[in-house]
């Protein structure tokens, strides 16, 4: 199984098109998105291209692909306007015999064993870390608002292998 795991499109349908391109290109078969998917939040500049409607327009036709889990700059009513489940904290998909745990990484660390992968966005910097507890924390950074002059980031998870990869 192929996934492509990105966050933090904070409404930039520029970027979001961009996501949607390298999706297709490169023929996953699943979307993982960790949070902060329509709004840019107090804290962050307005991102290229903002327009979180034109954002649902390009999301909603792939919604059968997508497995997305909530940020902090996520809603109750964003799930009015997106048609796949935008309301949860925490997401598990298995691929390849790994355990994959999503979250935005602003709630609490759930419950991980030694060789599970915790993914998370928030930060908006990339993050490939083994922690002291055995499990492998990935950060793909942001797709619309990256810091720390890290690219606009993606990863892609294939046959067991992380690859961090840029939009730009």
């Amino acid at each position: 199984m192929k996934l492509l795991i990105a966050s933090d499109i904070h409404g930039s349908a520029v970027w979001c098109k961009k996501l949607v391109e390298r999706f297709e290109e490169e023929g996953a078969d699943k979307l993982l998105l960790l949070g902060d998917i329509l709004y840019h939040g107090p804290r962050n500049p307005l991102p290229d291209g903002y327009s979180p409607k034109e954002v649902c327009g390009l999301l909603n036709p792939i919604r059968e692909k997508i497995i997305a889990v909530r940020g902090n700059c996520d809603s109750e009513v964003d799930q009015m306007v997106l048609d796949f489940n935008v309301s949860s904290d925490y997401a598990e998909v298995y691929a390849d015999g790994v355990k994959l745990t999503l979250s935005h990484g602003h709630r609490a660390v759930p419950p991980l064993g030694k060789g599970d992968v915790y993914l998370t966005g928030h930060t908006h910097v990339p993050l490939n870390v083994t922690e002291k507890e055995g499990y492998l924390h990935l950060n793909p950074g942001s797709v619309s608002l990256p810091k720390e002059g890290s690219a606009h980031g993606y990863i892609i998870f294939e046959s067991g292998k992380f690859t961090f990869k840029a939009l730009d």
